[in-house]
């Protein structure tokens, strides 16, 4: 008899534990208690690569902090170069895609660098088994032509760059061939170079862009105009850059038509540092 009730108790303790089972499977917000669903989480998308300018910069990877997403580039002849980095980042090696966490000190890359407002951002970052090549825009700060060591500043990197002029340097102006006594100071180039096995960087090709005392023409849109200071800044169409260019307002004047977005031809001197106006006429409409 005792065995007998034993049985029966247990037969309604499960056939209670399963009205109840049943009971919250038939109740969605009982459900939803017992078995919590994942939230979702719906993170905002990462902003568009910054546009602009960019510079393609070769070295090799002091250090890369993963907390801060940012890396340390050191470069021969300039200081190290701090370098941010995100998802946006596209990483290679030796043209094979790779992730962000191969970085690692001690890596020869090539990293195109783009500025971000004041910080220098990585779009891509090539490790390369080979030593780095690299490429730079800048200005020419000093030519030692005992040594052919040439001094460059680039608007991307925040110490000069320093270059080795070879004989096997090939220098051109303009699709011409040009020769090393043109690297005066204030002269901007445009220049690609490989490091050796020393680390030192050498000039492949230089492209002399401007010389101090040239004459320049822009032709473009008007996108800055101040009459009262003599600066105006145009978008040339020909290349899509942006030209800072001063004028004297009491040398000549302006035509009253002319304002910001409008279409106008400039006569600029490169004086090493500044171009200079010496005239400013309004295109004629383009003829539909």
């Amino acid at each position: 008899m005792g065995r007998f009730l034993f049985v029966v108790i247990l037969s309604g303790v499960a056939f209670a534990q399963s009205s109840v089972n049943s009971t919250l499977a038939d109740d969605p917000g009982d459900s939803l208690v017992s078995r919590p669903a994942r939230p979702s989480v719906f993170l905002p998308d990462l902003p568009a690569i910054p546009k602009g300018k960019s510079t393609v910069i070769g070295g090799e990877i002091r250090d890369v902090d993963g907390v801060r997403d940012q890396l340390t580039l050191s470069i021969f002849g300039a200081r190290p170069m701090k370098v941010l980095f995100d998802e946006r980042t596209q990483v290679y090696r030796d043209g094979l895609r790779a992730s962000l966490r191969d970085l690692r000190a001690g890596e020869h890359v090539s990293v195109e660098t783009m500025l971000d407002g004041t910080t220098i951002f990585a779009r891509s970052i090539h490790m390369l088994s080979q030593l780095p090549e690299g490429q730079c825009q800048g200005q020419v700060l000093s030519y030692d032509h005992s040594n052919g060591e040439l001094v460059v500043r680039d608007s991307l990197s925040p110490a000069p760059i320093k270059l080795r002029v070879s004989s096997a340097t090939k220098i051109s102006h303009q699709g011409q061939e040009s020769s090393s006594g043109n690297l005066i100071p204030g002269t901007l180039i445009s220049a690609d170079f490989q490091a050796d096995n020393d680390g030192k960087n050498i000039a492949r090709n230089i492209a002399l862009l401007a010389t101090p005392g040239s004459a320049f023409v822009f032709s473009g849109n008007i996108v800055f105009l101040d009459l009262h200071s003599g600066q105006l800044a145009l978008v040339d169409p020909r290349d899509d850059k942006r030209y800072e260019i001063s004028f004297d307002p009491d040398r000549f004047a302006i035509n009253r038509d002319v304002h910001e977005g409008s279409e106008v031809t400039v006569t600029a001197n490169f004086d090493g540092v500044h171009y200079s106006a010496s005239a400013v006429s309004l295109n004629p409409p383009a003829s539909k």
